[in-house]
């Protein structure tokens, strides 16, 4: 089921994707200009997707912790013993003998997804990274005040995407 979640929001993420690109390989085909907007929203979306990205992992990490602490709980018990377990909303009655290979196997395609996942994260920094320099983005901190070359203070702004002075490169 978890997998399921994962491709519906990774196909939703996908659909959003095309459409961007889209309209930035129209902008890049000479027709029309990327304004400053269009980049933001791009950037917006990529930091979106980047911390859904985050939550999945930390989401299925806890899972996999869950998944540990059955095994080593019923790893040292006797194998005849009755134990149960939910599938699909439904409690049902096992012996631990075949319940733990199916709990170790679900730990081990947990783990297998988080390391896709991790793979994944680090693309997309990679690619907001590249598309952070390309134009050049850069973002204030939240609690940091920034002094400008005349020496007063500019107020703190929380998410700001500073772009280009000017037009468009």
């Amino acid at each position: 089921m978890c997998l399921f979640l994962l491709h519906f929001s990774f196909h939703t993420l996908r659909i959003i994707y095309f459409h961007l690109f889209r309209i930035m390989a129209k902008a890049e085909g000479g027709n029309e200009p990327i304004n400053e907007q269009a980049v933001a929203n791009m950037y917006a979306a990529m930091r979106s997707e980047l911390n859904q990205i985050y939550s999945k992992i930390t989401e299925l990490e806890m899972e996999v912790s869950e998944h540990s602490l059955v095994i080593n709980a019923i790893q040292p018990l006797d194998q005849s013993r009755r134990c149960y377990r939910m599938i699909g909303g439904v409690l049902v009655e096992r012996t631990i003998k075949e319940v733990l290979p199916a709990v170790q196997r679900n730990k081990e395609g947990l783990e297998e997804v988080v390391a896709r996942l991790n793979e994944a994260l680090e693309k997309k920094k990679k690619e907001i990274t590249e598309f952070e320099a390309k134009y050049k983005i850069k973002i204030r901190k939240a609690d940091a005040e920034v002094k400008d070359e005349s020496g007063r203070k500019e107020g703190s702004a929380q998410g700001v995407l500073v772009g280009p002075a000017g037009g468009s490169e």
